[in-house]
């Protein structure tokens, strides 16, 4: 039998492909997860143990490395946290209430990016980044931050309940939409401790 190139780089892949089986089922180095983020735009996967210290070790952040449940959705006090670390991170572009700027509306039920329509997914965008100009934000915010900021992202939601997959039956049978000038008591009781001014 004659070998052809295309044979030779053909049987050289299989090898190659079957060799390297085992280092692809390696676990990635960094804190290890339940849940597998990727970056919005390339799909490659994201380190979520990089980025600004601390954050890492609330109950709400395992509970989202595990599961990718944020136990902060409907939380007053992580509300209160969301709207002023939004306000500082994310308003300039997306809107004071997520409407839109220069950078693309949140409060509505159409995703630039789809996979934004989960929490895996918003956090894997404000974490990592995607196109134009919205960099990642891993180096401003903890995750811990992302999970509080994306609360209040939700929270301004304006869509269909129907469409709001982040939120349980129940939480989608009491949702009553964001109303501008709804203010939030700086002393709500829950999960989110005030952040330090």
């Amino acid at each position: 039998m004659r070998k052809t190139p295309t044979g030779i780089a053909l049987a050289t892949l299989l090898t190659l492909g079957a060799a390297s089986l085992p280092a692809l089922a390696q676990p990635q180095s960094g804190l290890q997860s339940g849940v597998v983020f990727r970056n919005t735009v390339t799909g490659e996967t994201l380190d979520v143990s990089q980025g600004k210290e601390g954050g890492r070790d609330t109950p709400a952040v395992k509970t989202f490395l595990e599961t990718g449940q944020n136990l902060y959705i409907d939380d007053k006090s992580c509300l209160r946290n969301g709207e002023s670390l939004y306000a500082t991170s994310c308003s300039g572009c997306h809107g004071h209430l997520a409407e839109g700027k220069l950078g693309p509306g949140l409060n509505d039920n159409y995703w630039t990016y789809p996979s934004n329509t989960t929490d895996v997914g918003l956090f894997a965008t404000i974490f990592g980044g995607a196109n134009g100009m919205m960099g990642p934000h891993n180096e401003n915010l903890t995750p811990d931050e992302m999970l509080q900021t994306i609360a209040w992202i939700r929270h301004l939601y304006t869509g269909p309940k129907q469409d709001a997959v982040w939120l349980s039956d129940e939480q989608k049978n009491a949702y009553t939409p964001y109303k501008q000038g709804e203010v939030i008591p700086k002393d709500a009781k829950g999960q989110c401790k005030p952040l330090e001014e």
